[in-house]
């Protein structure tokens, strides 16, 4: 059997996953400083022990319902290809460990994130779903 280890985190009532390989840490949420002229995903830069990092807003990004900051606002800090950044979530819930096999691909008329967002659909052992997302193509733009 094939597993994979991921990071489940929550925008809204929908559960997430990405591949622990890709987080280097999550940290409770800062307000990053503002940059001016940035796509208004992106919150602004954040200094993690002397490295500034961009902070990216995954509700913006997704277009879903922005909420306000509260004690389970997290910043999944990742890196991919040499390039770190942060992702603000609603909440990091758990690390899961998963079988490969029990990820399945999705079509896009089922989900209303861009599709390239999305490397398939996971089930839990207790039925529940999470969607998990290509980090790669969240570093593309």
């Amino acid at each position: 059997m094939d597993t994979m280890q991921l990071v489940i985190f929550r925008l809204d009532d929908q559960e997430y996953g990405v591949n622990i390989f890709n987080v280097n840490e999550i940290v409770p949420y800062a307000l990053p400083t503002k940059i001016p002229n940035l796509p208004v995903y992106i919150e602004g830069v954040l200094n993690l022990r002397g490295s500034v990092i961009p902070v990216i807003n995954l509700r913006k990004k997704f277009n879903l319902e922005d909420s306000a900051v509260n004690d389970r606002t997290r910043i999944i800090v990742s890196n991919n290809e040499g390039k770190t950044a942060g992702f603000v979530v609603d909440e990091a819930s758990e690390v899961l460990t998963i079988d490969k096999d029990s990820i399945e691909q999705v079509s896009d008329v089922v989900s209303n994130i861009s599709r390239r967002y999305i490397e398939g659909i996971g089930k839990k052992e207790g039925g529940e779903m999470f969607i998990l997302l290509n980090i790669k193509e969240l570093y593309s733009e």
